[in-house]
């Protein structure tokens, strides 16, 4: 069991920067893939970025390509979104997800969940 809790979301105007944080508990972190997911309201959840187990590979989406950052340390358990210029229609929950390959974008493919956290870009 992999239990997750992200934290960093808030509200920030646009061109500014948040980091988000996805703290993970268990002890298979070190061997499992991470990513970030985000859904805005009335959509889909969709794919922003995933990281390898070693941390060593990253998957972005285009969307965000040049502008987020994902990173993981695993003597910390902690996965990290670095987000930068940051867009009004990145406004969305973001989610903290835990599986077994970084190259997964459907998010059926990704085993554990944490809560979310809101990111709020105002124009």
């Amino acid at each position: 069991q992999v239990q997750l809790v992200e934290s960093g979301g808030g509200l920030v105007q646009a061109g500014g920067s948040l980091r988000l944080s996805c703290a993970a508990s268990g002890r298979t972190f070190s061997s499992s893939a991470m990513g970030w997911f985000r859904q805005a309201p009335g959509k889909e959840r969709e794919f922003v970025t995933t990281i390898s187990p070693s941390g060593g590979l990253t998957y972005y989406a285009d969307s965000v390509k040049g502008r987020f950052a994902i990173s993981k340390d695993n003597a910390k358990n902690t996965v990290y979104l670095q987000m930068n210029s940051l867009k009004p229609e990145d406004t969305a929950v973001y989610y903290c997800a835990a599986g077994s390959k970084y190259y997964y974008t459907d998010t059926d493919r990704w085993t554990y969940w944490g809560q979310g956290t809101q990111v709020t870009v105002s124009s």
